[in-house]
């Protein structure tokens, strides 16, 4: 997957970068607020709906509580029942009739609430058109459709709201009917209207444009207000065993949208009102809130773009300048200059890029030197080349001429000196195999010997699998000849081992002679101000071609003479560099 940040411009990414984070910032406060605040606006909403609910509730069922115990006394007057009870004279029983049509009478005119009372027997009387006490045969009761049905399985029931005429014409009224019993027997059916206005009015309560509906136990609509939603089933907008109030989000369709559903129950009454209010109407300041947080944050963002744009142009454009400056640069030419009132990073950026050109100046004036170095050496090494072949011929027509002139020990000496000669040339290389190492320093013993004559003796210990390791040339000589030097230079005999021993990691060299020992070789160095340069060359190319790990260690053997200790690591072929 492709580096976004490696493949477009930095004030590209930089303004859309913050671009997308504002805008996705601010798109989570908007919402977060309209979340939270609509939240909060349903559930104060539902809180204060559910205890009016409660009161309006409490009322409305004192009003109809008292309808259903009129209801009740009225269902067990002595002068009723009588009436009821079928006696055979008529006198007897237009008299008892008008007592109760009386009573009856004085409910409706002392009860405001109460319409009118029908009462449903058999023979009944002649009833009077509008009248408030209407007299009904028992067998009208069967096409009372708007409450007669709920009297079939129930003594008595309420009905849902329906219209009776009077004086003034058609009124809407909630009905209560109860059966009227004695002994067992069914003698008819008062009917109680209720003004349903008078309930609509306690129903609305002090609200205006509130959508209300009243429900029974069974959940069958009574009476409502406002606009409810008439395709919602009631059993499925409320569960009508619970006893307690509550609320629930009802999610709406393409044509109804959602609504907050409050409904309050309580424990001692058979009516549960329900309030239905659009959602819309209750998270309104909530929208209104967000709109106003998307204005200001809207505003924020272009703000905040044009602040975006501004710095990204600021810090992008020391970077452009020195782009610039890189991309025209040349050695020697008229390269562009970079400002120098930058403090910043960028100042130090700039004073890099300046202190470096001037570092690539000098870089280039050195190489140029070197060149012309190089060329010089060149030629000095072409004519150094010849040197070697007339020294050859030098020690060869030597040797020829100590043959002639009978000198055998100067003719083998001549003859060493060439071989040593060649071993130190080796070609330029400064890595030789460690038999021409050891045929070196062969013939520098066998040179002193014949100084010495029987006096120096030398023994090498090398296994064969170490011969053909690499080590630096001229590594052993030095070492020798500080023994041979010094160590030996009072002394008239002695003696050096030279053995080499192939450790785990590294090669191992142990020189010991048994001279004078390090301590007085040191002291007759003082002395004579001369020796030393060679070992430091060892041990300087060592460090140098190795660094640290390996070197040079010198001791004093208890037995008289000295120990020179070099560790190399393990060579099969000269290394590159």
């Amino acid at each position: 997957m492709t580096n976004i940040f490696k493949k477009f411009r930095i004030e590209s990414l930089f303004f859309r970068s913050f671009f997308v984070l504002i805008f996705l910032v601010l798109v989570s406060i908007v919402w977060t607020s309209y979340n939270i605040s609509s939240k909060a606006l349903v559930k104060n909403t539902s809180h204060y709906q559910q205890q009016l609910l409660e009161e309006l509730n409490n009322e409305i069922s004192t009003r109809l509580t008292m309808i259903e115990q009129i209801s009740l006394s009225t269902s067990r007057d002595n002068e009723l029942i009588r009436l009821l009870w079928n006696s055979q004279d008529e006198f007897d029983r237009y008299q008892k009739a008008d007592n109760v049509q009386n009573a009856m009478a004085n409910l409706t005119y002392s009860i405001p609430i109460i319409q009118g009372i029908d009462l449903y027997m058999e023979r009944p009387f002649r009833k009077e058109e509008n009248s408030y006490i209407q007299f009904w045969d028992i067998e009208d009761l069967d096409n009372r459709r708007e409450w007669s049905q709920y009297l079939d399985k129930n003594d008595f029931a309420w009905t849902s709201e329906y219209e009776i005429p009077s004086f003034t014409g058609n009124v809407p009224v909630l009905s209560f009917g109860r059966k009227i019993l004695f002994n067992d027997t069914f003698l008819g059916v008062v009917v109680i209207h209720v003004k349903a206005e008078e309930i609509r009015t306690l129903l609305k309560g002090r609200s205006r444009g509130s959508n209300r509906i009243m429900t029974d136990s069974n959940g069958q609509e009574i009476l409502k207000i406002g606009d409810m939603q008439e395709q919602l089933e009631m059993s499925q907008r409320v569960n009508m065993e619970t006893e307690k109030s509550g609320f629930i989000h009802i999610r709406g369709n393409s044509t109804v949208g959602d609504s907050l559903l409050v409904y309050s129950k309580l424990s001692d009454s058979n009516w549960t009102l329900v309030e239905m209010t659009p959602w819309n109407q209750i998270t309104a300041s909530s929208i209104r809130l967000a709109e106003v947080i998307g204005i200001i944050g809207v505003a924020a963002v272009l703000l905040m773009l044009m602040l975006t744009l501004y710095l990204s142009r600021q810090f992008t454009k020391p970077i452009n300048m020195l782009v610039s400056a890189m991309s025209s640069y040349s050695i020697g030419g008229k390269n562009q200059d970079l400002p120098g009132d930058y403090q910043n990073e960028f100042g130090y950026l700039f004073a890099g890029y300046r202190k470096q050109n001037e570092r690539i100046e000098d870089l280039y004036l050195s190489l140029q030197q070197r060149y012309e170095q190089q060329r010089k050496a060149e030629i000095e090494a072409l004519q150094a080349n010849i040197n070697p072949h007339f020294l050859y011929n030098m020690l060869d027509q030597l040797n020829w001429m100590a043959i002639e002139a009978g000198h055998e020990e100067l003719s083998r000496i001549l003859e060493l000196m060439g071989q040593m000669f060649r071993i130190g040339l080796s070609n330029g290389d400064s890595f030789i195999p460690i038999a021409n190492e050891l045929e070196h320093i062969k013939c520098y013993l066998e040179i002193q010997q014949l100084r010495w004559g029987n006096g120096l003796n030398y023994a090498i210990d090398v296994p064969i699998d170490v011969m053909e390791l690499y080590i630096p040339k001229l590594t052993l000589q030095p070492f020798v000849e500080n023994s041979i030097v010094h160590g030996f230079n009072t002394r008239l005999a002695g003696y050096v081992h030279i053995q080499m021993n192939r450790l785990e990691n590294s090669l191992q060299i142990i020189i010991d002679d048994d001279g004078i020992g390090l301590q007085q070789v040191v002291e007759n160095k003082r002395k004579r101000h001369t020796g030393g340069y060679g070992v430091r060359n060892v041990r300087e190319r060592i460090a140098g071609y190795f660094r640290h790990i390996y070197g040079v260690e010198l001791y004093e053997l208890e037995e008289g003479g000295t120990r020179v200790e070099i560790f190399l690591p393990l060579l099969t072929e000269p290394p590159t560099n």
